[in-house]
C-alpha cells in the first residue's frame, strides 16, 4: 500500500468528519448549551455511526473494484453526479428559518450514537467522498487492504473531531459560526463540486466506447 493511497483514505475520513452537515450543527449547539465535554461526548457516540457507514463505503468500492473496472467506473460516475448535485445545492443554499437543533438531554454520547446511526444521508455521502479521492488509485485497492484502510479512514475522522471539538469550546464560536454557516457551506459546495470532477474525469473515459 502506497503512501499517496494511505493520504487519500486519511483525507477522504478527515473531510467526511468535517464536512458541515447535521452532525456539525448539532454539536456546535450542543456545546455552545453545555460545553465542550458534552459536545466531545456526543462526537465520540457519533464516530460509532461514521466508522460503520465509512467501513461499509470502503467495502463496497472494493467489491465493485474486484468485480471489474466497469462496475467501478460506474460508481464513480454515480458518485461524482451525486457529489455534484450535493455541491450545487450547498452553492444554492439560503440561510435556514428553522430552529438550530436542539441540545441532548442527560446523554449526548448516546444521543450522538443514534444520530450517527440514523442519519439517512451517511452512506451515500460516504461512498461519493471515498471513491472521488480513490478514483485514481482504483487498481491498487483489494479485500486485504480493508481493515487498514478503515483504520486510517477512522484516523482522519478522529483527527476532524478533534478540531471540532477544539474550535466548539472556544468563546463566541456558535455566534461566527452561524454568521458565517452560508459561506462556509457553500465553500463546502465547491470543494464538492471538485471532487465531483476528479471522479467523473477518471470514470467517464473509461465507459466511452473506444474506436476501433
Amino acid at each position: 500500500m502506497t503512501p499517496s493511497l494511505l493520504m487519500a483514505v486519511l483525507a477522504s475520513g478527515f473531510i467526511y468528519a468535517i464536512s458541515p452537515g447535521p452532525g456539525v450543527l448539532a454539536v456546535f449547539g450542543i456545546g455552545a448549551s453545555k460545553g465542550r465535554r458534552a459536545g466531545a461526548a456526543f462526537l465520540c457516540g457519533h464516530l460509532l455511526g461514521d466508522v460503520i457507514w465509512c467501513s461499509t463505503a470502503l467495502a463496497a468500492i472494493i467489491g465493485a473494484r474486484v468485480i471489474g473496472t466497469t462496475a467501478f467506473d460506474v460508481l464513480g460516475l454515480i458518485s461524482g453526479m451525486f457529489l455534484f448535485w450535493l455541491g450545487w445545492r450547498a452553492i444554492r443554499a439560503k440561510r435556514s428559518n428553522e430552529d438550530e437543533p436542539k441540545a441532548p438531554g442527560r446523554h449526548p454520547f448516546w444521543h450522538g450514537i443514534m444520530f450517527g446511526l440514523t442519519n439517512p444521508k451517511a452512506y451515500p455521502v460516504a461512498v461519493a467522498t471515498f471513491t472521488a479521492l480513490l478514483s485514481s488509485r482504483a487498481d491498487m485497492l483489494n479485500w486485504s487492504m480493508l481493515p487498514l484502510l478503515i483504520l486510517v479512514s477512522t484516523l482522519g475522522g478522529i483527527a476532524a473531531y478533534g478540531i471540532i471539538i477544539g474550535v466548539v469550546g472556544a468563546r463566541h464560536v456558535r455566534t461566527v459560526y452561524q454568521r458565517h454557516e452560508l459561506t462556509i457551506t457553500r465553500l463546502c459546495g465547491v470543494m464538492f463540486i471538485g471532487f465531483a470532477i476528479n471522479a467523473l474525469m477518471h470514470a467517464v473515459p473509461s465507459l466511452l466506447p473506444r474506436k476501433p
